[in-house]
Parts: C-alpha cells; sequence; structure tokens
C-alpha cells in the first residue's frame, strides 16, 4: 500500500490482453470499477462480443481494504480462473478494477497449472497494456447552509480544493461535495465554524 493510507493505484480507462496456448486464446479486458450494480452490464457486453467462447471468467476489486472483491470461474475447475486473475490485481497493487477473461477453447486440455498460467498471464497483459494512476479514496458529505452562508462555504471549498458533485442554491442551500479522507476531521471541523451548515456523510469513493 503506498505511503498515505487513502492513495490507491487503479487504472484510468479500459484496456485489453490476449494470452495463446495450445491453441486456446485468452482476451483479458481491464475496466476501471467502483459499482458493482454495473458488472452485469460490462459482462454482458462483453459476452454479445465473444458469444462462441467457451467461458467468460472475472475478478474485481474493489476499495482500499483486500477483503473487498469477487472472483467468478465460469465452469472452469475451481480455482484455475477467477483466483489467478484476482491475484494479479493483488500483486499489482490495483484496486477499483474489473478484469474479465475470455476463453476460446483450442482442443487441449491445459490443466490446473497451465489454466492458471493462462488466465494470470492474460490479466497481466491486459494491466501492462493499461495506463495506471495513482488516486486518492475520498468521502462524499452532503452540506445544508443558509444563503447567506454562501460565500463562507465556497471560500472553504476553494481552500481545501474539494470537487462540488452537485448543488442546489436556494434560501436553503443543498451540495454533495468530496473529500479525500485523510482530510475529512480538517475539513469537517472548518465547516463547523460556519453558524447553521450541517453536514452528513454520504458513502466512500
Amino acid at each position: 500500500m503506498s505511503l498515505f493510507e487513502d492513495q490507491y493505484k487503479t487504472i484510468n480507462e479500459p484496456s485489453e490482453g490476449v494470452f495463446r496456448d495450445k491453441g486456446s486464446k485468452f482476451i483479458a479486458y481491464s475496466y476501471p470499477f467502483t459499482d458493482e450494480n454495473k458488472l452485469k452490464d460490462i459482462l454482458g457486453d462483453v459476452k454479445s462480443t465473444h458469444p462462441k467462447a467457451r467461458h467468460h471468467c472475472y475478478a474485481y476489486r474493489l476499495g482500499m481494504d483486500r477483503s473487498v472483491f469477487r472472483i467468478n470461474d465460469d465452469n472452469e475447475p475451481s480455482g484455475s480462473a477467477g483466483r489467478p486473475i484476482l491475484n494479479t490485481l493483488l500483486s499489482n497493487d490495483l484496486t477499483n478494477i474489473l478484469v474479465i477473461v475470455v476463453r476460446y477453447f483450442g482442443g487441449t486440455l491445459l490443466g490446473i497449472p497451465g489454466l492458471i498460467n493462462a488466465y494470470k498471464s492474460a490479466a497481466q497483459e491486459s494491466i501492462n497494456n493499461a495506463t495506471i494512476v495513482e488516486k486518492y479514496q475520498k468521502d462524499i458529505y452532503r452540506i445544508d447552509f443558509d444563503y447567506l452562508q454562501m460565500n463562507n462555504v465556497m471560500r472553504i471549498i476553494k481552500d481545501e480544493d474539494l470537487d462540488i458533485l452537485s448543488q442546489t442554491f436556494d434560501n436553503n442551500c443543498k451540495m454533495e461535495i468530496t473529500i479525500r479522507t485523510s482530510l475529512v476531521n480538517r475539513v469537517t471541523a472548518n465547516l463547523s465554524t460556519l453558524p447553521d451548515l450541517k453536514f452528513k456523510y454520504l458513502k466512500t469513493i
């Protein structure tokens, strides 16, 4: 893990990689991934692109906790596909990433060691072809305040370099903002100095 506990590595755009062994072709697709609800759609797109492939295996990792992950062998022998893909993500210290590996069977059985190597190698190729970036884990907060406090609120947002996700301006204003996790205590302390301003934690991204 990086020096800062809220800093992590991921990819900034989809990438592909290919590995071949004894006639079988393994095509890996890597995606930036933060929402588990989108898994079905992404997997569906890959399956529609490769309807004749024998297997569509995957692994993803979310957040900075190594316990947040999911693997799927898609009828390959247990532990021979999803786990090697996940281990590739862990060995590269990547998170918020989904890797799907499509296999076209070449007629020759590879055996468990061969499958493990093939899925790992395909996943690694897609990562090698990706642009790896460092990002910061952030918390989303909603703040509610009187319009008369607008200038003070905007000053804090500018000074702390916060991102505004949404905003509603009226007599009573609402905003959703992101705060780098390691800076939450400082930022919320500054917000607390403004009279009648309320803030609420929503989620971590």
